[in-house]
């Protein structure tokens, strides 16, 4: 009796030894399939974005960004639904990129309107240093970036979004009133947009230095009130 209960458990611990195997072999398997699925997925997006930042949409086509990540176009369904799927994974890198660039302009910089300012120029730099970046979030239909027209608000209050914990700051310590900020951000979303599109598809001005100064006094006319020379 003593031995039958031996064996008994010597074969109970040997399946559950052989399960726990199962399972850690198959844990190990999804795993590695999810880090792999990652960095194809990564290949892909990095190899558009490459494609968006120096030549634009019309030559981020599927063939071409599966050439610039070394794979065959096909492989590329494996990971995407489709190429505005990619394109627009895309779009939200560019938004953490160009968070990560006025995070860090502005860093040191003391909280209040004139972070905004800060915040706000930083932005502009930042499309000014890749206007392809520029012409694909402003310039481009919807339609040809996304899927879902639902999608175009990410893009829409992207500003806002940068400036939001400053504008709040601003409004807590009575600063500006709660509609005062609405009305401020309204109008500097489309000024400097304006601005932009201008200086970079026309060159007007002419020069950078001149451009910055045109972004100050629109600036300082719209939240201070000061008025532009």
């Amino acid at each position: 009796m003593e031995k039958l209960e031996i064996y008994n458990n010597v074969n109970y611990i040997n399946i559950v030894n052989i399960i726990a195997g199962i399972i850690f072999i198959y844990g190990v398997t999804v795993k590695n399939k999810e880090v792999q699925e990652q960095r194809m997925r990564g290949y892909f997006i990095q190899a558009a974005k490459e494609i968006l930042k120096g030549e634009g949409l019309q030559v981020a086509s599927v063939r071409n960004i599966a050439d610039q990540a070394g794979y065959s176009y096909a492989t590329l369904y494996n990971y995407f639904k489709d190429i505005k799927d990619l394109i627009f994974v895309c779009v939200q890198d560019f938004q953490d990129e160009c968070t990560e660039f006025v995070i860090h302009e502005a860093e040191n910089t003391p909280r209040g309107i004139e972070k905004v300012k800060l915040i706000i120029k930083s932005y502009t730099k930042y499309f000014i240093q890749y206007p392809g970046i520029f012409e694909l979030f402003f310039l481009e239909k919807i339609s040809d970036i996304s899927n879902k027209n639902s999608n175009i608000k990410l893009i829409y209050t992207f500003l806002d979004r940068l400036c939001a914990e400053e504008w709040d700051y601003c409004i807590n310590e009575n600063i500006i009133t709660a509609e005062e900020a609405d009305i401020q951000k309204s109008q500097i979303r489309y000024i400097v947009t304006g601005l932009l599109l201008f200086y970079i598809n026309r060159r007007y001005p002419d020069s950078y230095s001149e451009f910055m100064e045109i972004i100050d006094r629109q600036l300082n006319y719209i939240i201070d009130r000061k008025s532009v020379v």
